[in-house]
């Protein structure tokens, strides 16, 4: 309580400070010129030589004026928003599983890759991280194994902070809402001389949960976090640049908020254990950035480290009995290091050639307490995975005919993958070691190849065809009962597809429109182990996802924008047969919804006067379509919708926002699993309201 009482008299205090220096704020030109001008169209790929908007691929571009209307602050409310893209919110930052296209991961290595700053997030426990400071995040959909390697069959999520040499000033607000919810952070993005920019952040958010544990009367779901960020970027003159980007976030959080569900009415119980359980993680990552820019091309070289260190300590039967209780340490660490040199401005052939490699080093304790046998078994994993590759794409422009180009990418990856098992039990107080084992190292060489043909109208209207193959890497469980579950084999895919983009009336409407045909074989399937305390991944054979994606940009009228964007996946098990009683081919994978849609709206109103400059309208739907829980696809979730709305006062000193979320308060399940002969369910957050103050200067 004190340290928000603290937070509030800091931001109060510099609003004050910003009513006495101000100056008038003249920029309130609407979020649909600034998406549209030249500048927001220049946008060039990280890992290309060619625009953002007329890549051959589909994509979600979201900037930072549609976060901060939305209210998103983490990577699971961009659900819907872009086409196909579904991240539940459940469980804790542990449990981040995203889906794109019906591909994803719900434990071990992510399907899906994320980078945040040029840095690689391998790890799912990490990609649930605080926003903030965010200049604009990209989706990027279908597989990008060419130029992203490993574990990106899904797509890949580039996060991007805002750059202290396009920024300037003090950034700072406070957010607070029902449930306990408290927002507040500060940016400063200054520069010491023309040559060298800074930027420092903080943010902390809480929230002091949603459902009530009925065994401890107090809420089961509480979340604190606390994140800060440094940035220092020295441009010495026009062709070399040297950035050190750092963050850090330690994050506590409460859990678990599951509650027993009767399938038959589908009622649902309280949430009732007995055992508190918590999950706290911190997480630092940093990256160093050299580019050297050419006028005829640019070298790029990305160093990068994170470090991840968690504890989860879980009531495992989630009942008012003490049954089963575990409890895991993670101690990662990643370091990664990456070399681009790509050609600029060449409007015949364009090329790309990258080495990069990386080191990955786990050290997990795990603790399973059988309270009924008066057991306790730990086991310790020492795990070791090294990985390098080669890659290069050429692009010939104007072939055969004026503004066709051909695209294709080759990359050549290799992993190493080693891991050593200790184990130990103590029942009824006498201690007997179980195993101390080195496995044979498991060692993978993949090629990833895409081809892609894409043909301009115009600057910013193309169609294209791609063609490209992406894997997501093999490795060993952590929770196993059979020698036969202790590896899992790599997963592979084959992406087809066709799209085109369209910038019609002047950037006034634009389009992205693009279908798909993915066949993917040796899909990962999580499954719980025989005895159902704990999970693992197996391999279910051949499975296909289908669909379209469609996205609008609409300007109809000054100071107003309509965005739209609808995805179809048709993702299901092609042979996945798990012995002679249960062969669920045709089955629909789980966690996929079948539909995403969001519809946003905004519209702004300017006032004449020296207080009030205006008032912007914001509204979005967003939909989720029915989704089955596992592979039986017995039990599911039937499509629902959730309305937000954001309504902002501009003034000359501050910004007033009044948000509300989940307005109509819809009734849904976020998660369900089976556990001990109990179905058991999450529900999802319910509607939400509160006030955002925010100031520039």
């Amino acid at each position: 309580m004190y340290n928000k009482i603290i937070l509030f008299v800091l931001f109060v205090s510099l609003f004050l400070i910003n009513k006495l220096y101000s100056k008038e704020n003249e920029n309130l030109d609407t979020l649909a010129k600034k998406s549209y001008s030249s500048e927001g169209l220049v946008i060039m790929a990280p890992k290309d030589a060619m625009l953002l908007k007329v890549l051959p691929s589909s994509i979600t571009l979201i900037e930072s004026q549609t976060l901060l209307d939305n209210g998103v602050t983490s990577l699971r409310d961009l659900t819907s928003i872009a086409p196909n893209f579904f991240m539940p919110d459940y469980g804790s930052k542990l449990t981040s599983p995203v889906y794109i296209r019906g591909i994803g991961s719900r434990i071990n290595s992510p399907s899906v890759g994320l980078n945040v700053d040029y840095v690689p997030y391998f790890e799912k426990a990490s990609f649930d991280f605080d926003l903030f400071g965010i200049e604009r995040v990209e989706i990027l959909r279908g597989p990008q194994g060419t130029l992203y390697g490993r574990n990106t069959m899904g797509g890949i999520i580039n996060v991007f902070t805002k750059s202290p040499l396009k920024h300037e000033g003090t950034e700072a607000f406070v957010n607070a809402g029902n449930y306990g919810f408290f927002n507040a952070g500060v940016n400063h993005y200054g520069s010491l001389r023309k040559t060298f920019g800074y930027s420092i952040g903080m943010n902390y958010l809480n929230e002091d949960g949603f459902f009530e544990n009925n065994f401890t009367g107090k809420k089961s779901d509480a979340m604190q976090s606390i994140g800060s960020r440094i940035r220092l970027i020295h441009q010495p003159n026009d062709y070399f640049s040297f950035e050190n980007i750092s963050s850090f976030e330690r994050s506590k959080q409460d859990g678990y908020p599951y509650a027993k569900i009767n399938l038959k009415d589908n009622s649902v119980e309280n949430v009732n254990y007995n055992q508190p359980s918590y999950y706290d993680r911190d997480l630092f990552s940093n990256a160093f950035v050299m580019k050297v820019d050419n006028e005829n091309f640019e070298i790029i070289s990305t160093t990068s480290f994170q470090l991840l260190n968690d504890i989860n300590a879980i009531d495992q039967d989630f009942t008012k009995d003490s049954l089963y209780f575990v409890t895991q340490w993670q101690d990662h660490k990643m370091f990664s290091q990456e070399l681009i040199t790509k050609s600029k401005y060449n409007e015949a052939y364009e090329w790309l050639f990258g080495i990069y490699g990386f080191y990955q080093n786990f050290n997990n304790k795990v603790d399973v307490e059988y309270y009924k046998a008066k057991s306790l078994t730990v086991k310790e994993y020492f795990h070791d995975i090294y990985g390098g590759a080669v890659f290069h794409q050429s692009t010939l422009n104007n072939f055969i005919f004026k503004n066709l180009s051909v695209i294709g990418g080759i990359r050549f990856d290799y992993e190493l993958d080693a891991m050593d098992y200790v184990a130990s039990s103590t029942v009824n107080n006498i201690y007997k070691p179980v195993a101390d084992t080195t496995y044979n190292p498991l060692s993978s060489f993949e090629i990833m190849p895409k081809f892609a043909l894409k043909y301009e109208l115009n600057l910013y209207t193309s169609f294209y065809s791609t063609i490209s193959r992406g894997y997501k890497t093999g490795g060993f469980n952590t929770t196993f009962e059979r020698p036969e579950d202790v590896t899992f084999d790599p997963e592979q895919s084959w992406n087809y597809e066709f799209g085109f983009k369209l910038n019609l009336f002047d950037g006034l409407l634009y389009t992205d429109f693009a279908v798909f045909y993915i066949d993917w074989q040796n899909q990962q399937i999580y499954q719980p182990v025989p005895s159902g305390r704990g999970s693992m991944l197996k391999n279910a054979g051949e499975s296909t996802s289908q669909g379209l994606e469609f996205s609008l940009n609409a300007l109809p009228f000054n100071d107003f924008e309509a965005n739209i964007s609808f995805g179809f996946t048709d993702a299901r098990f092609k042979s996945h047969v798990v012995d002679s009683s249960k062969n669920y081919s045709g089955n629909y994978i789980p966690y996929v919804p079948e539909l995403t849609f969001s519809a946003q709206a905004s519209y702004m109103i300017h006032f004449n006067s020296e207080l009030i400059k205006g008032i912007r309208l914001n509204s979005q739907f967003r939909y989720v379509g029915k989704h089955y829980w596992n592979e039986r696809n017995i039990g599911h979730q039937d499509a629902y919708g959730l309305l937000d709305a954001n309504i902002t006062i501009q003034t000359s000193y501050f910004n007033l926002d009044v948000w509300a979320k989940n307005i109509f308060d819809v009734q849904y399940s976020a998660f369900y699993f089976e556990a001990l002969g109990n179905s058991f369910v999450q529900q999802g957050r319910p509607a939400r309201i509160g006030v955002r103050v925010s100031t520039t200067f």
